[in-house]
């Protein structure tokens, strides 16, 4: 994380940089659409995502808490049958168990 940061602020410069990072983000998806199976097109998203995050003023080590911090709010969470959704749409956790 900390040797992403020091290659992102050498080419892309210091700052928030919020439109240009999810403008980015948003053609990479584009780029998955198209060829799934690349590897290198989630990796672009995910460093984007961790690109995002420090610029938002996070240090690597809250960046890197905060995913595990989010892994364990997932796990704990209600989620529906997979094989009871739709393929081509989101599978969300059920928000209803949380207001009760």
């Amino acid at each position: 994380m900390k040797r992403q940061i020091a290659f992102s602020t050498r080419a892309f410069g210091p700052g928030s940089r919020c439109q240009g990072v999810t403008d980015h983000i948003r053609k990479e998806l584009k780029e998955i659409e198209a060829a799934p199976h690349d590897l290198e097109e989630w990796i672009d998203v995910a460093s984007l995502a961790l690109d995002g995050a420090w610029r938002a003023g996070y240090s690597a080590e809250e960046v890197a808490a905060g995913l595990g911090a989010k892994l364990v709010k997932n796990e704990g969470r209600d989620w529906p049958d997979w094989r009871t959704v739709d393929p081509t749409k989101a599978i969300e956790h059920n928000r209803q168990s949380e207001e009760s």
